[in-house]
């Protein structure tokens, strides 16, 4: 008889324990790389983290659907949809990131330690919306650029989780500059219209929120500092690819586009 089959009832309590430990479906420790631990990397934080995302985008959401309440003049719609929006983005990456890249898997997943200038810039953005509709509700009122960027930020959030759940273990928030041997170059579905539909889906989504919103300010803000972000982030991430799948990733590149504007 083999030596790996226990002998008695307690040997095999202790070697279904060892398993259950290694294969913990609540684990959120990822495998190539160490969490910010600015928030605690646990199951509790995850699952606290994951229920106030949920109470913000319910109640977002019912105000979105509701067409907002009356009686308070900052309960608008816009409102409602901005922050089922955020709230639903950022719950949105750690479910795709736990379902199909469980390996990267961490509380850093929801992206909410997504550096200060990140909250700063929705902060900005609901400061500037709640002043000008206190101030000068009819700069609020045009209801048909609200509609467009609905339609915008739903087709970027959907856009962005599609080209994550496609790409799945080769995705990765980090830009990965060492090729693993589970690496392949990913060029159909999404991947075949845009070049990075994971950073053009998160670009459309994000101006989307600021025209919902109706922030001119913010929604210049955004395209600009988006830009600049993307546009560095790609050269960087492009370098490592082709250095990963050499004329490959070469050709891919001169036939699809980011589409991204002005970001070949």
């Amino acid at each position: 008889m083999s030596s790996d089959v226990p002998n008695n009832f307690e040997d095999r309590l202790q070697q279904r324990a060892s398993t259950t430990r290694n294969t913990n479906t609540l684990e959120t420790i990822p495998v190539n790389h160490q969490p910010h631990e600015n928030i605690p990397n646990t199951p509790l934080a995850a699952s606290t983290i994951s229920f106030v995302l949920g109470c913000i985008f319910s109640l977002g959401l019912a105000l979105f659907l509701t067409g907002g309440i009356s009686d308070h003049w900052w309960a608008t719609y816009q409102l409602g949809f901005f922050l089922a929006a955020w709230s639903g983005f950022h719950w949105g990456e750690f479910a795709v990131t736990a379902g199909w890249n469980r390996d990267k898997c961490s509380v850093d997943s929801f992206l909410l330690d997504n550096g200060a200038m990140y909250h700063v810039a929705n902060g900005t953005a609901l400061v500037e919306y709640l002043i000008t509709l206190y101030f000068k509700p009819s700069l609020k009122a045009y209801h048909y650029i609200s509609t467009i960027g609905v339609i915008m930020a739903v087709i970027g959030q959907t856009l962005r989780a599609s080209a994550m759940i496609q790409a799945s273990t080769n995705f990765s928030h980090i830009v990965a500059l060492r090729k693993l041997p589970s690496h392949r170059l990913v060029t159909d579905g999404v991947y075949s219209a845009f070049r990075h539909p994971s950073y053009a889906g998160f670009f459309y989504w994000a101006l989307g929120t600021q025209l919902v919103l109706q922030n001119p300010i913010s929604s210049i803000g955004f395209v600009l500092v988006l830009w600049r972000f993307f546009s560095r982030r790609i050269k960087v991430e492009e370098r490592a690819l082709v250095n990963f799948f050499g004329e490959e990733y070469d050709n891919y590149r001169r036939r699809v586009n980011t589409n991204i504007p002005f970001i070949r």
